[in-house]
């Protein structure tokens, strides 16, 4: 079986500099999803977080309408006991029985009376709520309206986008496959440390795409000859010539516009 030909130096570089070319492109599909995604998630957080509250409210003022039912019982029910006492204080036989009927008497009407300022405290708790619960309700709604606008916003961009990225992403691992892991290491980690995620770049007017360091004419003219790969010493990006980067761009443009 014979053996598979090793890639030459200039075959690493184009590998390279289209998986850099399709690695960019899904990074400007993801930038113009921008910071959706993570204000969709936030707003989801904002509108649950509001829902849970309402319903805590709601849960809350419904124990406190059966507290106050619950004192009215009990304001009744003592009603009921200070007639029945009152009519008993008519059947005494001495004063120690009316005494006693008295206190009974008084002690139901403390009782109303506690029940009477429970209801009052009660009411007023409820209705600091349904202030608060109204406010909320009203953010709610606006929130959830955002939430809307700000779905349909971000399912517009991923069905235009999607289907794209999943082409570019399926791409970009087949064109690792072609180089060997060390190069892809280096690059992934080149990628990592710059702003913009180019960590291939073709020289411009002297120096590095994007910087203003001049490269010596020694080692432009190695770059050019495409022998080893070389990285800009001051930025740590691997360099290609411009002849190579623009035969690679019209090669994936073509590429691009077929997925």
């Amino acid at each position: 079986m014979a053996k598979k030909k090793e890639a030459t130096v200039e075959e690493r570089l184009r590998a390279l500099y289209n998986l850099q070319l399709i690695d960019s492109r899904i990074d400007e599909i993801r930038n113009v999803r921008g910071e959706l995604p993570l204000e969709v998630e936030d707003l989801e957080d904002e509108v649950a977080g509001l829902t849970t509250r309402l319903d805590k409210f709601n849960a809350e003022t419904k124990h406190l309408s059966d507290q106050i039912t619950s004192k009215k019982n009990i304001i009744e029910e003592a009603k009921v006991l200070m007639k029945k006492y009152t009519e008993q204080q008519k059947n005494v036989r001495n004063n120690r029985e009316f005494d006693s009927l008295t206190k009974e008497i008084e002690y139901q009407g403390l009782e109303i009376e506690l029940a009477e300022k429970n209801i009052k405290e009660y009411k007023s708790q409820i209705e600091f709520k349904k202030e608060t619960s109204e406010k909320s309700t009203a953010r709610l709604a606006e929130r959830n309206n955002h939430l809307t606008h700000k779905k349909e916003e971000l399912n517009e961009i991923l069905a235009e986008t999607e289907k794209e990225e999943a082409a570019l992403l399926e791409q970009s691992e087949k064109y690792e496959k072609k180089i060997e892991d060390r190069l892809v290491t280096a690059y992934k980690r080149i990628r990592s440390k710059v702003k913009n995620g180019l960590a291939i770049v073709p020289l411009e007017r002297g120096a590095a795409g994007g910087s203003y360091f001049t490269i010596p004419p020694q080692i432009q003219m190695e770059i050019a000859g495409r022998k080893r790969i070389i990285m800009d010493e001051h930025s740590g990006r691997i360099l290609v010539d411009s002849e190579l980067a623009e035969e690679q761009k019209v090669k994936m443009k073509r590429m691009f516009a077929k997925l």
